[in-house]
């Protein structure tokens, strides 16, 4: 998928949660909203990550850096994150998962990360993330578990066992208290 494909995905899904359901992505839009808060930080790590894929790993550090700076949010710019990536807001944020699906929805003081130090970034210590996942305020997902698709993990939450698909969990640890 190309940069622009994706930037475009992630800007329809920004109007389509503000609810202007008729509204295209455009290259002026994405100009525009490029000043947002919340979709700024999106196109930085799409940057980011842009640059890690073409091998120019020094220009995804700076943009990663920005990111950390302005908006306090730490993405590994070798996350795979689908389209459609929404951050209703960024402070305090740590993302280090291997895989995260389409349509994520992360809130503010979220970590995805290994359970232990792993300055290597080793896959299989990092949580996989499905399609159409909401992650609350303050929830951490540790370890090589994986959130299926259409789950919900509640604000402040710590998941350190697998969430099934269409799950929503809470607590500390994170157990069920709904399944579709």
């Amino acid at each position: 998928m190309s940069l622009k494909t994706i930037l475009f995905a992630d800007l329809t899904r920004q109007y389509l949660i503000a609810g202007r359901l008729e509204k295209q992505a455009t290259f002026l839009g994405l100009l525009k909203n490029s000043f947002s808060p919340r979709f700024m930080p999106v196109v930085i790590f799409r940057l980011s990550h842009w640059f890690l894929q073409r091998k120019l790993s020094p220009f995804a550090k700076i943009f990663g850096l920005i990111n950390f700076v302005l908006f306090g949010l730490e993405i590994a710019a070798r996350c795979e994150i689908g389209p459609g990536l929404y951050f209703p807001h960024t402070q305090g944020t740590v993302i280090g998962a291997n895989k995260i699906g389409d349509n994520a929805t992360i809130y503010h003081n979220v970590t995805f990360g290994a359970r232990e130090i792993d300055l290597d970034y080793s896959v299989s210590s990092r949580p996989s993330i499905g399609d159409n996942v909401i992650i609350g305020a303050g929830a951490k997902i540790l370890g090589p578990v994986t959130v299926g698709s259409n789950a919900r993990v509640g604000a402040n939450a710590v998941v350190v066992e697998d969430v099934p698909a269409g799950a929503t969990v809470v607590g500390i640890p994170a157990r069920i208290v709904k399944q579709v």
